[in-house]
Parts: structure tokens; C-alpha cells; sequence
């Protein structure tokens, strides 16, 4: 990849925000802190990091949730018994964590 397929600029899209506060252990944040100097950043700029990967990852499997409801909808659709839903639906979703 030469350096021409990359854009020249960035373009961030401006995003509203809101202020939160909330509390936590006094030994918690020292070690954000500590991780947050490691990095080279602000503690607000980890916690946010830490909130988006958190998030996507939530997202990702409440999305990947919703498509095993239907699957095992459209199989019973299709004639499967329940039992057979059940096991093709367990059997996904063990092959997916390993």
C-alpha cells in the first residue's frame, strides 16, 4: 500500500456530549492514572476508551443474540423440533467462544 491510497486529511465528525460524574474507588482511579500516564494520556481519555471497547463489545453480542433468535425461529419455521433448535443454537454458540 503506497502512501497514496490514504486520505491527505482526517475528518472527525463532531459528536454532542453530555457531563457524567460518578464515583469510584480511590485505588481504582490510581491505577487509571497509572495506566493513563503508561499511555501517555488523560485518565478521561482512557476511561473513554475503556467505555467505547466495553460498549462495541456489548453491541456485538446482543446483535449476534438476535441473530441466533432467528435462526432458531426460522428452523422451527422450517420444521426443526425444539429440542433440534435447541442443540443446533447451543452448538453455535459453543463454537463461537472457543
Amino acid at each position: 500500500m503506497d502512501q497514496s491510497e490514504f486520505p491527505a486529511e482526517l475528518h472527525i465528525q463532531h459528536r454532542s456530549t453530555t457531563t457524567v460524574s460518578l464515583n469510584i474507588p480511590t485505588d481504582t482511579l490510581a491505577q487509571l492514572k497509572q495506566v493513563a500516564l503508561g499511555r501517555d494520556m488523560s485518565v478521561e481519555a482512557l476511561l473513554k476508551i475503556y467505555i467505547g471497547q466495553g460498549l462495541r463489545q456489548d453491541i456485538a453480542q446482543r446483535f449476534a443474540d438476535r441473530v441466533l433468535d432467528l435462526t432458531a425461529q426460522v428452523l422451527t419455521r422450517h420444521g426443526q423440533s425444539a429440542e433440534e433448535v435447541e442443540a443446533i443454537v447451543r452448538e453455535i454458540r459453543n463454537a463461537s467462544t472457543t
